[in-house]
């Protein structure tokens, strides 16, 4: 895709941000694209960030990991306060601390 379509233009933010959305367009005009393109993305994002967690929880403290990862947040999601933003942080401390448990002989 090049140029997005009218539905694409609208619907492709929202989705991104992670707010739910409802939108109508006759067949044909990249409905399917606008909603599943943002998805895909979130989804890539939130593998990369999952990566990078567990490396940075080998070689960081707790506390220098879980600030580093707020950090990317801000930066992958402006919205950072969204349902996406929340649950990487959770499961960032998740693995955080398990990591550190792991280290710790726990």
């Amino acid at each position: 895709y090049s140029t997005p379509t009218p539905i694409q233009r609208e619907a492709i933010p929202h989705v991104l941000s992670g707010r739910d959305l409802v939108g109508l367009a006759q067949t044909g005009t990249g409905k399917t694209a606008a909603f599943g393109l943002p998805l895909a993305e979130r989804r890539h994002l939130s593998n990369l960030s999952d990566q990078l967690a567990r490396s940075m929880a080998g070689s960081l403290s707790r506390e220098a990991g879980l600030f580093a990862v707020h950090e990317m947040m801000e930066a992958l999601d402006p919205n950072y306060d969204s349902e996406l933003a929340r649950s990487l942080m959770a499961e960032c401390e998740r693995l955080l601390d398990g990591e550190a448990g792991e280290r710790d002989g726990a």
